[in-house]
């Protein structure tokens, strides 16, 4: 058997650090706006897959917002939600009064295992078992992992065969404006470098998905303040990177970045902000071969004449 391939670093990205970032609900309910806007194009697109999922699991589920729109598509369904952050975790299984009266009545009408259910770990080291999920769904969380590659190796694992995954997360462009203002004040890297869309979808082929689907928009928000979007900025999660930038910046090299952040405003006055928003889709294929390594082979019985 040969051995697997070793995994490729997206970015130096330290794990501790991103648990800290969305150690505080709060600070991140700024950014929702973004996060809710995204999960409707995914839903638009997943409205397009005709599947009826018994288990379904929300890969970095934050505050559990997704889980009501994935009770909401599949009634029937087990919902599953998991977050690395114990008080991300924590505000999702608070759900709002409309979603505790909804879990309320599909317990009384449908079997014991729907319904939702949160978990606290690591959506790259799954607590389940092979072949247990028929959806993952994973909003703006895959940029946030080091290895993405072994995560769909992980994701695809979990999934049963024919299961979906979809996923959205940022590509490269997401934050030119502030790192070109940021370029004025060092060279350290001050936003992630996001992983291009083809390399995601070659991954995903390595990782055994089949027919991978990947799209991608660029999402441009407006500002009259640079203080607005840099809020944003830091709401969105903030830097990770294990090579950031440490100690205070002075008040001079600030005002550098700041000088040519302002230097990109619009004629009309106002602030960009891109976000190159990448959207996947694959399945999880039946197996080519048995555990010992014989082939399968599969006929299709012939239709009657």
């Amino acid at each position: 058997m040969a051995s697997p391939q070793p995994s490729r670093m997206s970015a130096p990205i330290d794990l501790d650090r991103v648990r800290s970032l969305f150690a505080q609900p709060g600070r991140i309910a700024p950014s929702d706006f973004l996060r809710r806007e995204i999960a409707q194009r995914m839903h638009e697109r997943l409205q397009l897959v005709k599947i009826a999922p018994k288990q379904v699991l929300d890969a970095g589920c934050g505050t559990g917002a997704d889980l009501a729109l994935l009770q909401k598509t599949y009634p029937a369904a087990q919902i599953l939600g998991i977050d690395a952050a114990p008080a991300m975790a924590l505000a999702a299984k608070a759900p709002a009064p409309a979603t505790r009266s909804l879990n309320q009545m599909l317990s009384r009408l449908l079997p014991a295992k729907a319904g939702v259910d949160i978990l606290c770990g690591d959506f790259g080291n799954l607590p389940f078992g092979t072949n247990s999920l028929d959806l993952l769904w994973s909003n703006l969380a895959l940029h946030w992992h080091p290895q993405p590659d072994r995560v769909f190796a992980e994701w695809r694992r979990s999934l049963r065969v024919d299961g979906l995954l979809m996923f959205s997360n940022f590509g490269p462009d997401t934050f030119a404006e502030l790192r070109t203002a940021f370029a004025a004040l060092d060279e350290t890297p001050h936003t992630l470098p996001f992983v291009d869309m083809h390399d995601f979808g070659d991954q995903l082929v390595e990782a055994g998905f089949s027919t991978p689907v990947m799209d991608m928009e660029r999402i441009t928000v407006t500002y009259d303040k640079a203080a607005a979007l840099l809020a944003d900025v830091r709401a969105l999660g903030g830097n990770p990177l294990a090579t950031r930038r440490r100690g205070l910046i002075g008040r001079a090299a600030w005002g550098r970045m700041l000088d040519a952040l302002e230097a990109g405003r619009r004629p009309d006055g106002k602030l960009t902000l891109t976000f190159e928003v990448i959207y996947g889709h694959a399945f999880r294929p039946a197996p080519k071969t048995t555990a010992a390594g014989e082939a399968i082979v599969r006929f299709q019985p012939r239709k009657p004449q």
